[in-house]
């Protein structure tokens, strides 16, 4: 059954349509992201067109169907809403934007409301026994969108932190445990092991579910920009202890994962794989760096940045909406 778009878009909303994105939209709806980036004083969240159409072109995410644009008669899109199923049709999430100048028009409220009707139609394809949940991110400060969640029936549950740090001196040479050293990454002998370890690592993090090979693949081996000179991968022997894996985003260096598997921590790997990137991107002239943490970060990460002086750059938030009630995602299948 299709989800009938322009049904639900409020009388309140004169000469605005919902679509389906097509491909050709990517530079558009980048420049949206900015435009709402720049609102809310963080425009380095902004998805660059490489991202968008990375993310349009993973596994299993069908455009036709997961993504609406809101337009103007002329043919202005000034608002985007996505569903991307995170695992098995039970753990779903959205990611809306709004142009600034269309705020308070009800494009919002339409956008979420018919993301929210399509999950509820594919969370049908979920294992009966488990919960359904649909999760949605925005940055704290943004009344209008945490009022709108909080109307819609969505509960605020957990924060996260953007954290950088500016680097006016080499950082500290980092020191690997005994035994431990870093080697290069060879794309076509260690991919799948790499995936295997950061799975494996992020076990323990607040809201993992099972990660898919193709999808992890798709967003970071196949970037344009990948760039496997800023992955840095710890080995012990024949086994991957933990890594930090970069790239950029904007104009300043990005820790995009960092991860420590349970048998190396507490024996400060993680400390060291900072500072080897830190003085990886110091190097390449780049004094800014940042990251994204969970703020109760159960793996005790958000101490390990601040210790090395790393500061909150910007606060996040995640709403979330239970669809269905039921046991949790294993996170070992």
């Amino acid at each position: 059954m299709d989800i009938p778009t322009e049904a639900v878009v409020p009388p309140s909303v004169p000469n605005i349509h919902l679509r389906p994105a097509r491909l050709v939209d990517a530079e558009a709806v980048a420049a949206l992201t900015l435009a709402v980036g720049k609102e809310n004083g963080d425009p380095s969240s902004a998805m660059s067109v490489e991202d968008v159409r990375q993310y349009w072109q993973e596994p299993g995410f069908h455009l036709d169907t997961d993504t609406w644009l809101a337009e103007t008669a002329d043919g202005k899109i000034v608002g985007y809403e996505e569903l991307y199923d995170r695992h098995g049709f039970a753990a779903l999430e959205g990611d809306g934007y709004v142009h600034p100048d269309f705020l308070g028009q009800g494009i919002g409220t339409a956008l979420l409301r018919t993301m929210e009707a399509r999950a509820r139609q594919v969370m049908t394809q979920a294992d009966p026994r488990l919960r359904v949940a649909l999760r949605n991110s925005m940055h704290a400060s943004d009344a209008r969108a945490c009022e709108l969640h909080d109307n819609e029936g969505y509960a605020p549950i957990r924060y996260s932190w953007r954290m950088e740090i500016c680097l006016d001196e080499p950082p500290e040479i980092p020191v690997f445990p005994d035994g431990v050293e870093l080697r290069a990454f060879e794309p076509d002998n260690h991919a799948h092991l790499l995936f295997g370890a950061v799975d494996e690592a992020f076990r323990d993090h607040w809201g993992y579910v099972p990660m898919r090979y193709e999808n992890w693949a798709s967003h970071t081996l196949g970037r344009e920009d990948f760039d496997p000179s800023l992955w840095f991968v710890a080995w012990d022997g024949d086994r991957i202890a933990g890594m930090s894996l970069c790239r950029y985003r904007g104009r300043m260096g990005w820790v995009n994962t960092l991860g420590v598997r349970r048998p190396w921590r507490k024996r400060g790997l993680g400390l060291a794989l900072l500072r080897h990137s830190f003085g990886d991107f110091f190097r390449r002239g780049d004094k800014t760096v940042g990251l994204g943490v969970d703020s109760e970060s159960q793996t005790g990460a958000t101490r390990l940045y601040k210790r090395v002086g790393m500061k909150v750059a910007k606060e996040y938030v995640s709403y979330l909406k239970v669809l269905r009630p039921g046991q949790e995602i294993p996170k070992e299948e």
